[in-house]
């Protein structure tokens, strides 16, 4: 009899732990928490607007070409996080890839981030040697003990000289407002390096998904307790599924819709396919920092990995305020609008968890992205 009433027992506590747990969103930040959950053997459902999985990552082969391109831009993965790394391994094979960016600047190409070529190449310099390249710095630099916006970061890191010729125009072309109506953030991102290390990362672990983005989430959401809905808006004041939890990766603003709404940079490409053609430009990305361009950079996927073929496919990239929200604008106006959201946020039940970058209003690379879907 103990036996029989302890599998009741038992039955009951199932019962009570599994969930129906809605995702929106398919990307990175919705598949891991959908994965996450359909483990501890919750029922998941993901709704995702676009007709494919992958979000901003998503890649596929062009017909054409038979190249990997990636729809939404290029995406680098690299992480210090072991973890992650240890995540990312579960679901599918990666291999090593160390990125590395130029810039066409006055009609020449230096590497960035800014590093020893860069200073010699625009600033006429014959800089050898690390310790010459710090004093260098040193003396263009312009200190700024309590910097208040992206202009007093990009000054007081390489100066006046680099930082209108690399940094200025290109970060108006990119946000549509210049470095002074920004925070900080935007360019302390950007490393400066006194050697010749012309790797735009410097972390331990680089690499792209042998088989594309697209592959590697779809692995990620092959799991018998997940159901992808593909052109499914995700309705939250009618849902057609009765929940227990919902994950929200999608705009904050578009949840709550009683505040005025953020602001978000979008991006537009222009592909062009050239058939019998070697290589277009010399690397995968070339940023274009000059106003007189009205693109932000060109990528030529051909560079990449795995990626033979008798043609080449490049894409430009455009700014722009219209289109799929990409990047969250970060500047005084938007952050305080920010925390209005996140305290309406606070007054949600537990059984729903905003959980991404455009949930969280917030830039993530992949890593931080894994890793806060992981933690949510």
């Amino acid at each position: 009899m103990s036996n029989v009433y302890g599998y009741i027992y038992l039955q009951q506590v199932i019962s009570i732990v599994i969930m129906i747990v809605c995702v929106v969103g398919a990307g990175i930040s919705g598949a891991v928490v959908a994965r996450k959950y359909a483990e501890l053997g919750n029922i998941v459902h993901v709704f995702e607007k676009r007709n494919h999985i992958g979000g901003n990552c998503y890649d596929y082969i062009d017909s054409e070409t038979g190249i990997l391109v990636s729809e939404y831009g290029p995406h680098f993965f690299h992480t210090n996080n072991e973890e992650v790394w240890e995540y990312v391994n579960q679901f599918g094979e990666w291999i090593r890839y160390e990125p590395k960016v130029i810039a066409s600047v006055e009609n020449r190409l230096v590497p960035v981030p800014v590093n020893m070529e860069t200073i010699n190449i625009l600033c006429d310099q014959h800089l050898r040697n690390e310790r010459e390249t710090e004093d260098w710095l040193k003396s263009v630099q312009i200190p700024c003990e309590n910097p208040q916006n992206s202009r007093d970061i990009g000054l007081s890191r390489v100066g006046e000289k680099l930082y209108n010729s690399i940094f200025r125009c290109y970060t108006k072309k990119q946000w549509d407002k210049y470095p002074e109506e920004l925070n900080p953030s935007v360019l302390s991102r950007i490393p400066v390096r006194t050697n010749t290390d012309t790797r735009y990362f410097s972390d331990k672990y680089q690499a792209l998904p042998k088989y594309g983005y697209t592959k590697f989430i779809e692995n990620i959401l092959n799991h018998s307790n997940i159901t992808v809905h593909l052109n499914r808006e995700f309705d939250i004041d009618n849902p057609t599924i009765d929940y227990q939890k919902l994950i929200y990766t999608g705009p904050i603003d578009s949840y709550f819709k009683n505040l005025p709404k953020l602001e978000y940079r979008s991006l537009r490409f222009e592909k062009e396919v050239l058939h019998n053609y070697g290589y277009f430009q010399q690397n995968v990305v070339v940023n274009y920092p000059s106003a007189t361009v009205p693109y932000t950079r060109i990528v030529e996927y051909k560079h990449l990995p795995n990626n033979p073929s008798n043609h080449t496919v490049i894409v430009k990239e455009y700014s722009s305020a219209e289109g799929e929200p990409y990047y969250p604008v970060p500047n005084e106006r938007n952050t305080e609008l920010y925390n209005k959201y996140l305290e309406l946020a606070k007054t949600e039940a537990n059984d729903v968890v905003f959980v991404g970058r455009l949930a969280n209003y917030k830039y993530y690379n992949i890593d931080q992205a894994i890793l806060a879907a992981l933690n949510s």
